[in-house]
């Protein structure tokens, strides 16, 4: 890929990410009604939303900068030792922290029954992705890695997607119906896969 490509798609990813990244640190003040959060009352009365939701969104927004990192990264020398240090933090983080509570926040989901399974299958995948990343790498097997590593990735940055198209179509389209908002979440990490898996056959090359 030609470096000015890269350093394009770069900035757009910082671009996408950080006001994300921002958003998911001002949940730190812990107010049950802040944000997001008042629209979801009735998951928060029952107990159990607000430890998966803390679980997922505060550590997010920094599993989405270091996995950027890690991909702008890969195999460079000069960036072995921090390579190895986030890629620890980001899978660690995945799967101990943020995959269970996005996990356990899709019970939630009162957008009906395809939007559950849209989202309960992503989490899925990303905690599978990410621990065959993990033991990919823990067998020495680079290559393996590097595919299971971006397939996560590419599920993890769907948070990001998901929120650029609300944004888009938002204009256009009622999103409160259940179709429309099942047509963007299935969207949202089903064109990121494929867009991960266009990267990798092109990348051989």
């Amino acid at each position: 890929m030609k470096k000015w490509v890269a350093r394009f798609l770069v900035f757009l990813g910082l671009l996408l990410i950080l006001p994300l990244t921002w958003t998911t640190f001002t949940y730190f003040n812990f107010d049950p009604n802040f944000g997001f959060l008042r629209i979801k009352q009735e998951a928060v009365a029952s107990g159990w939303y607000l430890p998966f939701y803390y679980l997922h969104v505060l550590p997010a927004g920094l599993i989405l900068l270091a996995g950027l990192f890690q991909i702008i990264s890969g195999s460079k020398p000069k960036y072995r030792n921090a390579h190895r240090w986030l890629g620890k933090f980001y899978m660690m983080t995945v799967l101990l922290l943020v995959a269970p509570g996005a996990l356990g926040m899709s019970f939630f989901i009162d957008r009906g029954v395809m939007v559950f399974l849209s989202f309960l299958l992503q989490n899925i995948l990303w905690f599978g992705f990410t621990w065959l990343a993990l033991r990919a790498i823990k067998a020495g097997n680079l290559d393996s890695h590097r595919r299971w590593a971006i397939r996560s990735y590419a599920l993890a940055f769907a948070a990001v997607t998901l929120r650029l198209y609300i944004f888009i179509f938002n204009w256009d389209f009622d999103l409160s119906t259940v179709n429309a908002y099942a047509t963007i979440a299935w969207a949202s990490w089903l064109g990121n896969l494929v867009a991960a898996e266009l990267y990798l056959k092109l990348s051989q090359h």
